[in-house]
């Protein structure tokens, strides 16, 4: 009864994403020749926002790792030269956080903040 009142005091198994960084602008090439035969989803996240880190918690906890797509994370505060890369790449207005969904060479899909959570990624696959 205690555990469901105040929580247990055993650590949760965190969920871990088969992310890949991005980091540099020439990845942008590859993820586009790569989104001919499997989708490619980048992850734009700012480690300065709270609204960034919830939503990124949201979407962490929500992922299917079965899902058969590549998962990019770009942290644009670092990376900022690639950050505006990719919304020339992709004709994509910066927002952050973001998400892309790559198919056949463009971005078939984003949303920004809270609508990030309420995209159903399978239906891009």
């Amino acid at each position: 009864m205690f555990k469901k009142l105040f929580g247990s005091s055993e650590p949760k198994e965190e969920k871990i994403l088969p992310w890949q960084p991005l980091s540099d602008v020439s990845q942008l090439t590859t993820i586009e020749e790569q989104s001919k035969t499997k989708t490619q989803i980048i992850f734009k996240h700012s480690t300065r926002c709270g609204i960034s880190s919830m939503v990124m918690k949201q979407f962490v906890s929500a992922y299917d790792v079965e899902l058969n797509a590549d998962l990019y994370y770009l942290d644009l505060l670092r990376y900022r030269d690639v950050s505006n890369e990719v919304g020339y790449k992709f004709q994509v207005m910066h927002q952050s956080p973001q998400l892309l969904v790559i198919k056949n060479g463009v971005a078939v899909a984003h949303a920004s903040h809270g609508a990030i959570n309420d995209m159903t990624l399978e239906q891009f696959i």
